[in-house]
């Protein structure tokens, strides 16, 4: 049998369609430490407009990922896929051509809106295709395609723009979206028998699901204290990722550590390989455990210590700094085991509504941590401008950073709480 009519295979073709358009997704969320310098020349911005520039992507991917799970749940991952890769490109055109920094901010929360229905389409997608006992496996490994995204967005990024600049960079990612939406058409179904094929063996059968089921659903997570403990989990691991690898990260070396751009996103780009690793790798050892909760609260402990060692120091030995941000983005893997343990606490109708309400508080912290940590480097601004960019002190990034592990220690201390709740 060929590709698309065996089941089993055809399920790989549609969900690399679906991983083209989500990796385009993290190249563009995660950009902005790369860019900073080029955006803060052409829009003449400070820490926190840079901040908040950067905070425009995850405000409104945050807000659509309860809506996203709704339409999902209801037409499927084609139309909603295929319709978030072509308004993300057609931000990304608008955010390229753009000239004053109000049409980027608009531009690239375009970005953001297209960009927040990928993720919950592709995972309502595995819901539909593969075994209950492959889920976690796959949403680690969806979770792991971020980390190849993520180290286009570090070295490769900047090699681009310094040679091409930055604006035909982006027209460049635009283009690749349109085509990765046309693949998303083609290939993806809701279903085997969407698809006219043959069912897979010991995958659930996924209901109908009517808005009056879907508000129910929507109801009980609401009033569901471990959907709140999961989700500040979410929020504050997946928003200190995406603000240190996506953002802070390059600055701080380039002003701590004394490094070029280029150079500093070498330490982004181990980050981004952790993202690679650890996605699918904790993801795997989930499910051959059987166990979520225990990797969740052990990586979580491993990813506070980690961070909290730039606050403590400020400036620590190089390799040291390679070894935290390689632990930093490899924590994606165990943020994202939030997700298989909402979804297996309800019904097979309400996964993709269940894990859009805990992702979606995620990219909230993913808002919420950029311009906090831009408006403490404010604070401490030193007045000096090099090369057209503001100049922090060490200090401000040692107090910026502290921000982030508490966060962390927060999320971890919620996962314990969560795990002490199912034993009761």
């Amino acid at each position: 049998m060929d590709l698309l009519s065996d089941p089993t295979k055809r399920r790989w073709v549609a969900w690399t369609s679906l991983i083209a358009v989500f990796l385009l997704v993290n190249v563009h969320r995660l950009s902005t430490a790369v860019l900073s310098e080029e955006l803060t020349a052409a829009f003449g911005v400070t820490a926190t407009q840079l901040g908040t520039l950067h905070a425009s992507f995850f405000v409104v991917y945050a807000v659509v990922q309860i809506p996203t799970g709704v339409l999902a749940d209801r037409y499927g991952a084609r139309v909603v896929g295929a319709g978030g890769a072509v308004v993300l490109s057609l931000g990304a055109v608008g955010f390229a051509l753009s000239e004053e920094y109000l049409s980027a901010f608009l531009f690239r929360t375009t970005i953001g809106l297209g960009s927040g229905v990928i993720f919950i389409s592709t995972i309502r997608f595995c819901a539909n295709w593969f075994r209950t006992d492959e889920f976690g496996t796959m949403t680690g490994l969806t979770a792991g395609m971020a980390g190849l995204g993520a180290i286009i967005a570090t070295t490769p990024l900047a090699i681009a723009i310094d040679r091409v600049g930055w604006r035909p960079t982006v027209l460049s990612f635009a283009a690749f979206g349109f085509v990765s939406a046309g693949c998303v058409w083609a290939f993806v179904r809701r279903s085997p028998t969407d698809a006219e094929l043959d069912s897979i063996e010991n995958v659930p059968e996924q209901p109908s699901v009517t808005l009056d089921d879907t508000a129910g659903y929507l109801r009980s997570l609401l009033g569901d204290p471990d959907q709140w403990l999961l989700s500040v989990v979410f929020f504050s691991a997946m928003g200190t990722i995406l603000t240190v690898i996506g953002l802070w990260g390059v600055p701080y070396l380039v002003v701590v550590h004394d490094l070029d751009v280029i150079t500093a996103s070498y330490f982004t780009l181990i980050g981004a390989i952790g993202m690679l690793a650890g996605g699918p790798g904790v993801g795997w050892l989930s499910d051959s455990l059987g166990r979520r909760l225990l990797p969740l609260i052990v990586g979580l402990g491993l990813f506070t210590v980690a961070i909290g060692v730039i606050p403590v120091l400020g400036a620590p030995p190089l390799p040291l700094v390679a070894a935290i941000f390689f632990v930093i983005g490899a924590s994606l893997g165990v943020t994202m085991l939030a997700l298989p343990v909402i979804k297996e606490r309800y019904p097979p109708a309400a996964s993709g509504v269940a894990t859009a309400t805990v992702n979606g508080a995620g990219f909230f912290g993913g808002a919420a941590f950029p311009p906090l940590m831009g408006l403490v480097l404010d604070r401490y601004r030193t007045g000096e401008v090099v090369a057209g960019t503001v100049v922090y002190t060490d200090f401000g990034y040692r107090v910026a950073f502290g921000t982030t592990t508490l966060a962390v220690a927060i999320g971890c201390c919620c996962a314990i709480w969560f795990a002490l709740r199912r034993r009761t």
